[in-house]
């Protein structure tokens, strides 16, 4: 049997989590947050440690403008700089999408948007 991955949680997912939840409370609708909350832990962490690439590879996914290509791109050099080997995917909950890194036994949960956002905020990943 694999070996069982460790997940941790990013500063930026934190912060990330802390704009849901005030957003949520902002709309009247706490109990939305408590069932993320619940979905991180009760299935995607657990998923993640038992199957860390379960998500879709991030890279793989077309890029459509030259801006975007040059966002990869350097987010592609900044990731080899960390660890040669690690990779970015994706996880798809029901109402979110999580971004994350795998490197080596460790998951990195890196940023996490509902599905209506349009983009994750590279530059605050892992600024220069």
């Amino acid at each position: 049997m694999a070996s069982k991955h460790f997940v941790k949680l990013t500063a930026n997912f934190e912060r990330n989590l802390e704009e849901i939840e005030e957003f949520l409370l902002e709309a009247d609708a706490p109990q939305a947050f408590d069932a993320l909350l619940d979905e991180l832990t009760d299935t995607v962490i657990p998923n993640l440690e038992r199957f860390p690439g379960m998500g879709r590879l991030f890279f793989e996914r077309p890029t459509r403008s030259v801006e975007a290509s040059n966002g990869v791109d350097r987010l592609k050099r900044k990731l080899k700089t960390i660890a040669k080997d690690g990779e970015i995917r994706e996880y798809v909950m029901s109402h979110y999408m999580a971004l994350y890194a795998r490197i080596d036994t460790t998951i990195y949960l890196l940023s996490i948007r509902h599905h209506r956002q349009l983009s994750f905020d590279f530059e605050s990943l892992w600024p220069a």
